[in-house]
């Protein structure tokens, strides 16, 4: 299921925030035994001391309620919610649970900020989490986190060398899944007919570069042959 803006503006300012502190984080991070999917997992290393923290984002209520599992298996768990969000589900939040609330930075206060803003909102600790010991062998958080990152490295990867990568089977069959959800009023946000304009409009700029050039020598052509007839 693909993710909600708010949601990867959660994302965007969970990843900065940890950052900040020294911490690194990933997301979707599979745990064993069981035990869930960590919507983020961020791991402090305090000369070589860890602190591991898990981290749930939820954006709506039925989201907040869904059957899915809580993967709150670190030495620290929380929620990340919207400000809106906390207010109405205070009550449901475990003890021993933390709560870290986002609020979207105001269009207005992004145009006279005086330095750059890189995150679409900032986080604030509305609820402090208790400790408790690690729910899964570290052993294993290390292995699932590691794998994680890796992942994270080769989409990237995949991002930096863009298509030259896939063959034309498999092009052609991510096209074909897109038809599905083919919009007939807005062609400019399908992705064939962006690229159909895109090759069209290469096509036609390269017939136009060979066509001047033929033009060109065309004329100095004409321009050889007048010159040979007035010499005679």
């Amino acid at each position: 299921m693909s993710k909600t803006q708010l949601t990867l503006d959660l994302e965007k300012t969970l990843y900065a925030y940890w950052e900040e502190q020294g911490a690194t984080a990933v997301e979707e991070v599979s745990m064993p035994d069981d035990q869930g999917i960590v919507d983020t997992l961020v791991l402090q290393n305090d000369n070589g001391a860890h602190t591991w923290r898990c981290f749930e984002l939820k954006v709506t209520k039925s989201d907040f309620h869904s059957s899915a599992k809580l993967s709150f298996v670190g030495n620290y768990n929380y929620f990340v919610l919207p400000a809106k969000l906390y207010a109405q589900l205070k009550p449901e939040i475990p003890a021993h649970i933390g709560v870290l609330t986002y609020r979207a930075f105001d269009a207005a206060d992004l145009d006279a900020a005086l330095v750059p803003i890189t995150t679409p909102g900032a986080l604030t600790i509305a609820k402090s989490a208790r400790y408790q010991e690690l729910q899964v062998p570290e052993s294993a958080l290390l292995d699932r986190f590691t794998a994680s990152l890796n992942r994270e490295v080769v989409k990237a990867k995949q991002v930096e060398k863009g298509l030259a990568q896939y063959s034309s089977e498999q092009l052609l069959k991510e096209m074909r899944k897109r038809s599905a959800n083919y919009d007939v009023y807005h062609p400019d946000r399908n992705v064939y007919d962006q690229f159909a304009a895109e090759l069209e409009s290469t096509t036609i700029t390269a017939l136009q570069d060979e066509v001047d050039a033929l033009t060109g020598e065309l004329a100095l052509l004409k321009l050889g042959l007048a010159h040979d007839e007035a010499a005679r």
